[in-house]
């Protein structure tokens, strides 16, 4: 007997979105709901809930087969548009990380650097159909006799392209700070010295994982938004954990959870793929991802309408103590406090700023749902899931 009062399947939710009968609301709807009708009733009433955040994910990358010449050819080093990537794997597959630099920046060697383009600006690119410098070398074999090709090429024309990101949607980050007496600039931002101001990353309330806390619907073969298209979860991402500080909802006070997702690059848009330049830190890419939640039970649509006001992060100081690897919190905030643009560190106002887009962290729950609504975007039942029980 299960102990819940509501109780569905992932089956039983499919039917009804392949009939155009699921009742499908986003993160932010659900909060009013729950607290209109009681968390029972919001279940029964609620199939799915949709999730969105839009935001820089370093750990990121692409799968790319750039395809084969005449003599055959095994790649040992390729560059896109003189950003090199990964060639060690076989033949004229290689892959393309986020945060590449090109050849010929100069880094910080004046610092700041500007990082004006790299691996997160390469997959843009692509995926908003320019064509792309391919370069590529190898020392040469008996059966791979070629040592250099060159070709210009766009997205559609490379045989596969995959977007594999090994660490997305991460489950809670820092408040970052800087408490020294010099300007930081880092991968959370330019940090004003003094504490002059506060950066975060996350859409609160609508981001993915704080909306299943202990990863309940969520695993191996979860269906997604990623990057305009579906894609899926394949794996915990890296700097998973889940041995973590909670609140008494179950939300993690810190960095916790995350996913390593893939979807076909040849689906995705450049409106949820963008590079971006960090000053001073380096390059990046910026990804627009979506989870659906199924509502199995009155307890997942509790976790569903946790509001800003009850999630919370610690304010992390990256003048000083980030840097030397000492952990270590300067108080604790909500995400409300956050958005409202002013937080308290130690008795004094500090000004925050989002490195994550709240409005298109919306619009990707409201395309999901849209989706969903239209019968166009089934969930994908987990074959091994992630979460605590």
């Amino acid at each position: 007997m299960s102990d819940f009062k509501i109780n569905k399947t992932y089956d039983q939710i499919n039917r009804k979105i392949a009939r155009g009968e699921a009742v499908v609301v986003t993160a932010e709807e659900i909060i009013d709901i729950a607290k209109d009708n009681g968390i029972v009733e919001a279940a029964r009433q609620v199939d799915v809930v949709t999730t969105g955040t839009f935001a820089p994910m370093c750990s990121s990358g692409a799968f790319i087969n750039i395809g084969q010449s005449k003599p055959v050819i095994r790649t040992t080093k390729t560059w896109f548009n003189n950003v090199p990537a990964y060639s060690g794997i076989a033949a004229v597959d290689c892959y393309l990380g986020a945060t590449q630099t090109c050849d010929d920046d100069p880094l910080n060697k004046r610092h700041p650097g500007d990082f004006n383009y790299g691996g997160g600006h390469v997959i843009q690119d692509l995926v908003a159909g320019k064509s792309v410098e391919i370069r590529a070398e190898s020392y040469g074999t008996d059966c791979y006799p070629n040592r250099r090709i060159e070709k210009v090429m766009t997205l559609k024309e490379l045989p596969n392209a995959m977007l594999v990101n090994p660490r997305n949607a991460y489950q809670n980050y820092n408040c970052a700070i800087n408490r020294s007496d010099r300007t930081k600039y880092t991968y959370m931002g330019t940090l004003k010295p003094g504490t002059g101001n506060a950066n975060y990353s996350t859409s609160g309330a609508l981001s993915p994982l704080f909306n299943d806390p202990y990863l309940k619907t969520i695993g191996l073969g979860t269906r997604i938004f990623l990057g305009g298209a579906q894609g899926y979860v394949t794996w915990t991402g890296t700097q998973h954990r889940s041995a973590v500080d909670r609140g008494l909802n179950g939300v993690p006070l810190g960095p916790a959870g995350t996913l390593m997702v893939m979807g076909d690059l040849k689906e995705m848009s450049s409106d949820w793929l963008k590079g971006q330049s960090i000053r001073g830190y380096g390059c990046s890419l910026s990804v627009g991802l979506g989870v659906p939640i199924p509502i199995l039970n009155e307890e997942i649509l509790k976790f569903t309408a946790v509001s800003d006001e009850e999630i919370f992060t610690q304010i992390v100081d990256y003048g000083y103590d980030y840097p030397e690897g000492v952990a270590r919190s300067y108080g604790q905030v909500s995400y409300a406090e956050l958005k409202s643009g002013t937080i308290m560190v130690k008795g004094q106002p500090v000004s925050t700023h989002p490195l994550s887009s709240m409005v298109k962290a919306r619009k990707v729950a409201h395309l999901l749902k849209s989706a969903i609504q239209q019968s166009k975007f089934l969930l994908g039942q987990p074959q091994h899931l992630f979460g605590q029980p």
